[in-house]
């Protein structure tokens, strides 16, 4: 700091005057001529010139109004705080040390920093101009004064002058001060927000703009049981945790080194370790300005364990709804939307993210037959207030049919009154299924046994007849009741003995084709066939029976040279059987025909007539063994009920299908569809048959 030739002069002759009132007054007290010359020696520094003395720990000993004014402080206020909570450097590179640029000052605040001049902010202001100067006083501590006065010619402090004005703050120092009544000011003090910000629950931080702390708040302190002065040597990223590191760099990069960050909020949560080794989840918003970054950070790690302990019963939740197939839902009364859980949502075959809950969405995926008693079970359920149980169907989008259990509950308000519905709705599809095999497994148990009595009364009579004959005209011959064996009467009996007997053989022979098939030993003996010669033969051996019945039989064939590979016999007995139900149950003067269409992937065979017809209710079971249309009690036509029967299942082993259509009264159209290569299908069966084996 270096003053004016004529201020220099003056402060001379006020210490002139000094000396001499000195040596006049030597009787009186020290008091009296300290306090005479403090008030001369504060008069010649003009107030309205900042100015300052700090100790050797930076505390502020003395300054002026000026000062005072520039930060916007009472100028009791700037007494014994940090001069560093007054000023700051523009420039800390020349100002400072290399060790202070971080924060980290020596024991001694003076050798710190620099003498000489250096442009500061005080307050609002910046680039103010001040001199730094070094001086001991007569106790042998050292100050450093700084002042915005003028530099004189010499550009050098008057010493002297200077060290009377310490041993004045000194003496004064020692000298208990009055008591003065406290008052509050309206401007907010730097002390007071000092006690607001280590009242606070929040850590807080000033680190410069690499990131090395400056000054913490009492709260950082005990959270993370660092010292100020181990702070002093980190860094912001010292303190995360390691596994956080990367995403709190990639956060503070832009803020630290982009300069249209300055002035802007950033926030991120990160993991920090503490001093003893503890791990806290700090919430973190960070602010740069003018080249320091001010950091807030809270505690938050008991939200994040009550975070992470919901997370884990959601997800065991989840797993135990996923593995029991269920779901749970809310739907408040009055409202369009139902809250679902993540599992109703695959329940129902939809996308969480596309699919948006509410009741007319819920209602077009509910099966029509099923919607009415939805509806009706939760207005039951919100007049009586009773819980409430009920399945439905939904028709999924990709067309699968899902049996849905539905189990739910009533909120009621205060007053009773029902607000709300929830509950779960569980996937019992599997379940259904099952139970819908055992209903119809007991159902064909049943009707093994009646069959069996329906069998035993079909062939009672089926064979009854046949043999009665056999015998009858067996015992005639046997006793020539009509003559000699010769007589030509014979011959027509004999004839009966064998139409009786070939029926019989054909009879026998269904029963046991039936029992192979049923036995899984029924093998197919597969070749080429030409399709056109062997629906010729199979039309031929029938004409006979057709042309007594007075029924007209065509054959509408596309291509006469129709290759398959099929099973000779099973092929023929498959059309015989056909066209022996078609000529048998179509009335004279009625039509049967057989078609052979070719198809992309199949050959279709279709024997239509024009007969008696199959009721609806029969359709479903005529394929069943020993099923018929009638009742052997009224039945007008002969048979065992075996025919479709086989026919059916002949056609599977080759790997087709058989369809029945038929109106009563009308006729019946039976459509066999078959592969052209019933090896393949052998090959892949066997294949398929070996991979479950294993």
């Amino acid at each position: 700091m270096v003053y004016s030739q004529g201020y220099l002069q003056k402060l001379k002759a006020m210490a002139s005057q000094k000396r001499v009132n000195t040596k006049k007054q030597a009787p009186k007290t020290t008091r009296t001529r300290k306090s005479t010359t403090s008030k001369g020696v504060t008069k010649a520094l003009r107030e309205d010139e900042a100015r300052f003395v700090v100790d050797e720990s930076g505390a502020v000993i003395y300054a002026t109004k000026a000062l005072a004014e520039l930060v916007k402080r009472e100028l009791s206020e700037i007494k014994n705080i940090a001069l560093m909570d007054v000023i700051a450097f523009d420039d800390p590179d020349e100002a400072l040390r290399p060790q202070t640029m971080f924060g980290k000052f020596e024991s001694n605040f003076l050798q710190s920093v620099r003498e000489g001049h250096h442009n500061v902010t005080i307050g609002e202001q910046s680039g103010v101009s001040m001199r730094f100067d070094h001086i001991q006083g007569s106790d042998g501590k050292a100050y450093m004064i700084g002042s915005q006065a003028e530099k004189d010619e010499t550009g050098t402090l008057d010493t002297k002058f200077m060290k009377s004005l310490l041993n004045l703050l000194e003496d004064g120092e020692k000298k208990p001060a009055a008591k003065k009544e406290e008052k509050i000011s309206v401007k907010t003090a730097d002390s007071e927000l000092r006690h607001f910000l280590n009242m606070s629950n929040d850590v807080m931080a000033i680190a410069s703009r690499d990131g090395k702390f400056a000054r913490v708040n009492s709260t950082f302190n005990a959270t993370l049981g660092y010292t100020d002065e181990q702070l002093r040597a980190m860094t912001f990223i010292d303190l995360v945790h390691p596994d956080d590191r990367a995403q709190v760099r990639n956060c503070l990069k832009s803020m630290m080194h982009d300069e249209s960050a300055e002035d802007q909020i950033i926030d991120f949560e990160a993991r920090v370790k503490a001093l003893d080794g503890a791990t806290f989840w700090m919430e973190w918003r960070q602010k740069r300005s003018n080249g320091i970054i001010y950091t807030v950070g809270r505690d938050v790690t008991s939200v994040k364990t009550h975070e992470e302990d919901l997370k884990r019963k959601e997800q065991m939740l989840g797993e135990a709804q996923a593995i029991g197939h269920m779901g749970h839902w809310q739907w408040t009364v009055g409202a369009e939307d139902i809250v679902f859980s993540d599992e109703i949502y695959k329940i129902f075959g939809v996308d969480k993210d596309e699919f948006v809950p509410t009741l007319d969405n819920v209602n077009n995926m509910l099966h029509r037959r099923d919607l009415g008693r939805m509806m009706q079970a939760f207005q039951r359920a919100i007049i009586e207030q009773n819980n409430y149980e009920m399945d439905f169907r939904v028709m999924r989008p990709d067309g699968e049919t899902r049996y849905i259990l539905c189990e739910g509950k009533c909120e009621l308000d205060e007053e009773g009154d029902v607000t709300a519905l929830f509950g779960i709705m569980q996937d019992i599809t599997e379940r259904t299924l099952y139970e819908q095999q055992l209903r119809e497994a007991k159902d064909a148990a049943e009707r093994a046994y009646a069959a069996k009595s329906q069998f035993l009364a079909n062939m009672s009579h089926e064979l009854r007849t046949p043999l009665n004959a056999i015998i009858g005209f067996s015992e005639m011959m046997q006793r020539q009741l009509l003559g000699p064996i010769g007589t030509e009467k014979y011959l027509d009996y004999i004839g009966g003995i064998r139409e009786s007997g070939e029926h019989l053989l054909d009879l026998i022979s269904d029963i046991l084709d039936m029992s192979k098939i049923e036995a899984g030993k029924y093998e197919l003996d597969l070749e080429e066939l030409n399709m056109s010669k062997v629906i010729r033969l199979a039309v031929h051996m029938m004409e006979g029976r057709a042309q007594d019945a007075q029924i007209k039989i065509r054959i509408d064939l596309e291509n006469e040279d129709l290759h398959v590979v099929a099973d000779r016999r099973a092929l023929m007995q498959i059309l015989l059987n056909l066209l022996s139900n078609a000529v048998k149950f179509t009335e004279p003067g009625g039509d049967v025909s057989i078609e052979c269409i070719e198809r992309e992937d199949y050959l279709s065979l279709k024997v239509h007539d024009t007969g008696i017809g199959i009721p609806a209710n029969k359709l479903k079971c005529i394929t069943h063994p020993f099923e018929q249309a009638a009742s052997h009690y009224t039945r007008e036509h002969e048979g065992t009920g075996l025919g479709l029967a086989i026919t059916k299942d002949l056609v599977e082993l080759h790997g087709g299908t058989l369809h029945i259509d038929s109106t009563v009264n009308v006729g019946t159209s039976v459509t066999v569809r078959l592969p052209y290569d019933a090896y393949k299908h052998a090959k892949d069966k066997a294949r398929a048959k070996t991979n479950n084996t294993f």
